[in-house]
Formats: structure tokens, sequence, C-alpha cells
């Protein structure tokens, strides 16, 4: 359920879906984050940086299981992609 101070595995979800991230429906904060990794180009890891950067930089509560998600799965994938492209 999505309120406007927290942030759940649905509005994680959503947010990866209106970024162009084909994730399933019933796909956990984890298996999500797996997903949006894969594959990662230049325009998707900056569209996911925004994305993280605006999560944790808004006065919403982050759910645990989708900060540790985010944690675990998208921040050091977005550091292995920042030190392989060189940026």
């Amino acid at each position: 359920m999505m309120h406007a101070d927290l942030i759940d595995q649905n509005d994680l979800l959503d947010q990866l879906r209106s970024l162009g991230f084909e994730v399933s429906s019933g796909a956990s904060a984890e298996q999500a984050c797996e997903c949006a990794v894969r594959g990662l180009s230049e325009a998707r890891a900056k569209a996911l940086k925004g994305m993280v950067e605006q999560m944790y930089t808004s006065s919403a509560t982050i759910l645990p299981a989708v900060r540790q998600a985010i944690d675990k799965q998208l921040l050091p994938a977005l550091m292995q992609f920042k030190q392989n492209s060189g940026a």
C-alpha cells in the first residue's frame, strides 16, 4: 500500500517499471533489484542512480526489505558499473 511517507516493495516495483525496467508483479524487492541491474547501460545506470538518490533523500521511510535490496543489489552493481566504465 502506498503512503506518501512510506516506500514499500510495491512502490519500488512501480518506480522501476516507470523507468522502463521489466519487473514481474510477483517479484520481491530483491528479485526486482536483481532484474534491474542485469545488462546495465549508461542510461539505465543513470536512471537507477537517480531513483535511489531520490528515495534516500526524501523524507519517506524505506521499509527494511526495500532498503536491504537496494543496499545489496543496486548500490554494488552501480558502483561496479561506474568502476568498469571509468566514469
